[in-house]
């Protein structure tokens, strides 16, 4: 009795096709947003006008690159911006709803507000924390972009809780501002030659070897924020 011969499909890999780099995009994202939100905290840019940036380019398009570095398989890149992405969306709509929601504006009142701030600066500080370790292992730009975000933060948390407590012209609020800008000129600096060195395909603008040395597979030795 003839037995009839099982027939195994024939599987084909198809390779991914590459994609492009989305590290410029989202360090650009938040280099313009961290920009317009401390030039307000050093107080020669108006209130206010940070909001749709925070929710839509630093918010929603920086959370898209961290999206497609999961793609590259760049925890690093993933991980941070889609965490900064959320940042800016969650302080975006924050600050919608305390101007425009009566309810929710009455639960801010007196100190609620800064100390708000403070609490949900802080809780950002210390992720970033762990992320500025572990940017060493990225190169020298990105380091410089967490190690002045930290600077940032800690100012700022010091300054909301400063004004918790009826100091609302808190210096420490200032100084968190210009750091802020330093912060954003880093971060577009690490944009910038981003995008020149993948349409080179070489280092045109230098970003610093990683000052020390994991994994490669793990973290990529590109700029991430």
């Amino acid at each position: 009795m003839a037995s009839a011969a099982e027939v195994t499909p024939t599987r084909m890999l198809v390779e991914a096709s590459p994609v492009a780099d989305p590290a410029p995009l989202g360090l650009a994202a938040f280099a313009l947003t961290t920009f317009i939100l401390s030039g307000h905290n050093a107080t020669f840019i108006p209130d206010l006008i940070w909001v749709g940036a925070a929710l839509f380019y630093g918010g929603l398009v920086q959370l898209l690159a961290g999206m497609w570095e999961f793609r590259n398989r760049n925890v690093f890149g993933a991980t941070a911006f889609s965490t900064y992405g959320g940042f800016w969306m969650s302080l975006g709509i924050f600050v919608v709803l305390a101007t425009l929601s009566k309810s929710f504006s009455a639960s801010l009142e007196g100190a609620n507000l800064p100390n708000a701030l403070a609490w949900f600066l802080l809780a950002f500080a210390i992720f970033n924390t762990y992320m500025l370790l572990w940017a060493t292992q990225v190169s020298v730009a990105v380091f410089l972009v967490f190690l002045t975000l930290e600077a940032t933060e800690i100012c700022l948390v010091i300054g909301n809780f400063d004004a918790a407590h009826g100091n609302a012209n808190s210096s420490w609020m200032h100084l968190g501002g210009w750091v802020g800008i330093a912060t954003a000129a880093v971060a577009w600096y690490a944009s910038a030659a981003g995008v020149i060195n993948g349409m080179k395909e070489r280092h045109v603008l230098p970003v610093g070897a990683p000052l020390t040395f994991g994994n490669g597979h793990a973290m990529r030795h590109q700029q991430h924020a």
